[in-house]
């Protein structure tokens, strides 16, 4: 498969000579912005997995009738809370 390029992006002079000085030895302009453009594509693939995840799990949990309330969520984690504090006292 051919490559293709990514088009140019106007950035200001500041932003430039920031990331210039960022950059890891021997590492080119091109190497970081196709890392970077690499990185956002899989961080939108992981956040639309994560939301799908989500509302299936909603909608299992509305189809099962089987919810855990905010508020116990946070009851069970205050006494996790409250028994490591202990733990640590000893």
């Amino acid at each position: 498969m051919k490559s293709s390029t990514i088009p140019a992006v106007r950035v200001e002079p500041e932003l430039r000579a920031q990331l210039e000085r960022v950059l890891k030895e021997g590492e080119s302009l091109s190497q970081f912005v196709e890392a970077s453009v690499r990185d956002g594509v899989q961080r939108r693939v992981d956040q639309a997995q994560f939301i799908a995840r989500g509302l299936a799990s909603l909608e299992a949990a509305k189809r099962d009738g089987h919810f855990v309330t905010a508020d116990e969520v946070v009851r069970g984690l205050e006494a996790r809370l409250a028994a490591a504090r202990a733990r640590r006292k000893r």
